[in-house]
């Protein structure tokens, strides 16, 4: 008996994984790879177009023939400041512009000013572009030859759309770069696969048109929940994710490192970004050796609320001024590790400081109505930071959610009615509740 199934690329920077999901979205296969990087013509690390044929903050350009023209850029490449000065000074400067197109200056992770420094540096190769895609949308491309662009991929932080006017950005018309751009389809747009051309894919076969991994994870919980929440999700980064808040980006959040997503509806999302597990790596190194135990010790760690009290009036720091910044590394780098009696204080102490910096963060992007706030990722195992969200939102409902692979049932999601004959499941996320 044949089993329908879907298949899900999901591509990061580190990891590239293949799922296979059956009807109730449950993992059947899942395959992971790290593949070798290569570098480009300045001597930056890329991927490797050859071996990848995805992350989706940088383009892939395509020429007539069907062919790259370039290397996959990486997002972390060096943008050229005269470049860049020339191109914000055009553009009304770099405040006005960001409040615009509802992000931060993020240099080449604004995916939108590599096809810029492309037309800048290399205006015969750009010229030579017929599309311009997205890595998701190249997948796409790649399987079926049709060629498209998604909203979720063009709404996060790309300096490409104009959140207020709902459209690309004056400057994508002005700079020629609309015309390498194909047209928008709905997040929900499947295609009929090339099965003639690769023997991998079976009759019939269809394939979507890719989305942000941001925007697909938050799919399974748009679908579950209809009260309005935030979600955070953890990793490097912590980033909170409200789609109930379609409010303009204010000055001072763009100065505290938000920005906006759109949904795979087009719908605005206010998010807040903080490097919190980032430091949390760093910084569990330095304890590492202090206390001479292992990097992951701190799985033991259970919250203790007695000793969260008893560190609250341990002054060994000096006061700070205001809350604490979401951006920049947390206060825990300042203080002196002597003053700890154990690896469980000090990391008590660690996560504290970071809770400090993610209450402000979260903050920043909740809206009227919201009650509930979702956790998912790393630290939604982590029982001292569940804890210390739950008290620094006493008036919320707080959740570790679990749902597993988030983003690749999203996507399969996204496309539910060209594939699966079944209603979407209403358990695929498990709540473990944190109160006071």
């Amino acid at each position: 008996m044949k089993i329908p199934v879907i298949a899900i690329l999901d591509v990061g920077k580190t990891n590239k994984k293949l799922f296979l999901l059956d009807e109730a979205y449950g993992i059947v296969l899942e395959e992971s790879r790290t593949l070798p990087e290569t570098k480009d013509e300045d001597g930056d690390p890329c991927e490797d177009l050859g071996l990848l044929n995805a992350y989706g903050a940088s383009f892939v350009h395509i020429g007539g023939d069907g062919k790259p023209l370039t290397p996959l850029y990486n997002y972390l490449k060096p943008f050229p400041t005269k470049i860049k000065k020339h191109f914000y000074d055009q553009y009304g400067g770099e405040m006005t512009f960001s409040m615009l197109t509802a992000s931060p200056v993020l240099d080449s992770l604004n995916s939108g000013m590599q096809v810029y420094r492309l037309k800048c540096e290399k205006p015969e190769i750009f010229g030579k572009i017929k599309y311009s895609l997205h890595l998701p949308q190249y997948i796409s491309w790649f399987l079926t030859g049709k060629a498209c662009s998604d909203i979720t991929s063009i709404g996060c932080h790309t300096n490409l759309w104009n959140f207020s006017q709902d459209y690309y950005h004056e400057w994508v018309y002005r700079e020629g770069i609309i015309d390498k751009l194909p047209p928008i389809q709905s997040s929900g747009t499947v295609n009929p696969a090339l099965t003639d051309k690769y023997d991998f894919l079976s009759a019939g076969c269809l394939a979507g048109i890719g989305l942000h991994d941001s925007s697909a994870a938050m799919i399974p919980y748009l679908e579950s929940f209809r009260e309005p929440f935030v979600l955070i999700s953890t990793g490097t980064w912590c980033i909170s994710m409200n789609p109930f808040n379609q409010e303009p980006l204010t000055i001072a959040e763009l100065q505290n490192d938000c920005l906006c997503y759109l949904t795979f509806k087009g719908r605005p999302m206010k998010s807040s970004r903080l490097f919190a597990g980032f430091e949390h790596e760093q910084q569990l190194k330095k304890l590492a050796i202090y206390f001479q135990i292992n990097d992951d010790a701190y799985h033991s760690v259970a919250y203790d609320p007695e000793m969260v009290s008893g560190l609250k009036t341990k002054n060994d720091l000096p006061v700070f001024d205001g809350p604490a910044s979401p951006v920049g590394a947390s206060p825990f780098a300042q203080r002196d590790l002597s003053q700890f009696t154990s690896f469980e204080e000090a990391y008590h102490r660690l996560m504290m400081d970071i809770m400090d910096q993610q209450l402000n963060s979260t903050k920043l992007i909740l809206s009227d109505g919201v009650k509930r706030i979702f956790v998912d990722g790393g630290f939604s195992g982590n029982s001292v930071y569940m804890h210390l969200l739950a008290a620094a939102f006493p008036s919320m409902e707080v959740f570790a959610a679990s749902i597993s692979k988030a983003s690749a049932v999203g996507a399969a999601m996204a496309i539910h009615e060209h594939w699966n004959d079944q209603p979407l499941p209403g358990d695929i996320i498990e709540l473990k509740y944190f109160g006071q």
